[in-house]
């Protein structure tokens, strides 16, 4: 199994959204990891058969997506960041409609959407009205919903938008769970939805893919280690514009500083292991001494 995209661009107006970009998938879970704005949507959207490259071409299996139209949507699963549902529908309605749509039969669909409603925690909420579920259960039947065709492929757009630190969990363990035997494309600005479960991670800056790998490979990429400096607060201010800090923290006795340095910072300095939310702050968000920076 792979999916392919190859120099592909999407222009809106002049404006490129998506510049050049060329990755190729095989079984697994791929990040898309990047600030708003960045092209993880236009992307996706475009692995979805939604918008079609301004250049290049996506292929699955040699075979190009858009020549294979419905054929290739039979193998897909999709969650946009909003997916539309008739608010009076029970979830059970929802995907039994959701399953004809995709053409499946009935006793098929029925079966399949008793599966999907355990393995996402909703069977005791199968007769609850959709306008009545939570912000979490809209995601996960959104995922469910993905899911019913049994797809290769399954793009999930920013996911977890909305959840709490508990239906994050739960969604994580998910997605491992439904990773196996296909492709699991998930875009996200929040670092954690993808540092234990992305088998690689995709690091998208200004509609191009500025640096992929795994966490270790990532994490490994920044030449700047990570320290830990506790200063006074009359010192702090001088201490952010002089370094890249990732993380600042308020204490009764001063301020804890989390700082990107190749040297030590001052000789009390503790170095501390290098996370990929570091690796994110390092290549996505302010340099020292910025006022306005992209996060």
């Amino acid at each position: 199994m792979e999916l392919k995209l190859e120099h592909v661009t999407k222009e809106f107006n002049r404006f490129k959204a998506v510049s050049g970009i060329s990755y190729t998938m095989h079984n697994g879970v791929y990040g898309l990891l990047g600030v708003n704005g960045a092209g993880k949507t236009t992307t996706m959207r475009m692995l979805c058969t939604l918008l079609k490259p301004s250049e290049g071409k996506i292929t699955y299996d040699g075979r190009d997506i858009f020549e294979m139209d419905g054929e290739y949507r039979k193998i897909l699963g999709y969650l946009p960041q909003d997916f539309g549902y008739y608010p009076d529908f029970t979830v059970q309605d929802y995907l039994m409609y959701i399953a004809s749509i995709k053409g499946l039969p009935s006793a098929v669909a029925r079966k399949q959407v008793r599966e999907l409603l355990e393995k996402v925690g909703l069977i005791k909420a199968k007769n609850k009205k959709m306008k009545k579920l939570s912000g979490g259960m809209k995601r996960r039947v959104g995922i469910a919903q993905a899911m019913l065709n049994d797809p290769c492929i399954l793009i999930l757009d920013e996911p977890t938008a909305g959840l709490d630190p508990n239906e994050r969990i739960r969604f994580r363990n998910l997605i491992s769970e439904l990773s196996e035997d296909r492709i699991v494309l998930l875009s996200t600005h929040i670092v954690s939805d993808v540092e234990y479960i992305a088998n690689e991670i995709l690091l998208m800056r200004n509609g191009e893919f500025a640096h992929s790998g795994t966490v270790y490979e990532l994490v490994s990429s920044i030449p700047e280690k990570v320290w830990n400096v506790r200063v006074g607060k009359a010192e702090a201010d001088g201490y952010l514009k002089r370094y890249r800090c990732t993380n600042v923290k308020t204490l009764p006795e001063g301020v804890e500083l989390r700082i990107l340095s190749e040297q030590m910072p001052n000789p009390y300095a503790v170095e501390e292991e290098v996370t990929l939310e570091d690796v994110f702050l390092y290549y996505f968000g302010e340099k020292a001494g910025e006022e306005n920076g992209i996060l």
